[in-house]
């Protein structure tokens, strides 16, 4: 069985060649605060509470990678799990201290399940 942590992030498209915009307003009109770093595919980063938004550019006719991210306790199990059953497990660009995969839904909606590792 899956054993959900938490929600730890949600990626959001923006139009090619938005960054600029897309961070002034949501870190000087919302004030929330950036997360420095070089990102995946050029995107911006925030913190939320306890959860992270994420912003990237994306082309309106390519095939979406927004997702919500869950973290779960056990990653290796979930994959197998989820295998399984028939889902398709991707993968995407590494990010230090994350192990992490993906898959779509019926609907095909992606979905990220990570772990935290140290």
């Amino acid at each position: 069985m899956i054993q959900f942590v938490r929600l730890d992030h949600v990626l959001m498209c923006i139009p090619e060649g938005a960054t600029a915009q897309a961070r002034e307003f949501y870190r000087d009109v919302l004030g929330l605060t950036e997360i420095p770093g070089n990102h995946p595919s050029g995107a911006i980063w925030f913190q939320i509470a306890d959860i992270q938004l994420h912003l990237r550019e994306e082309a309106g006719d390519s095939y979406s990678k927004r997702h919500p991210a869950f973290e779960v306790a056990n990653l290796d199990e979930a994959k197998q799990e989820l295998a399984a059953k028939g889902l398709a497990i991707e993968y995407s660009s590494d990010i230090d201290g994350r192990e992490r995969f993906f898959f779509r839904d019926p609907f095909d909606n992606r979905i990220e399940f990570l772990q935290f590792v140290d």
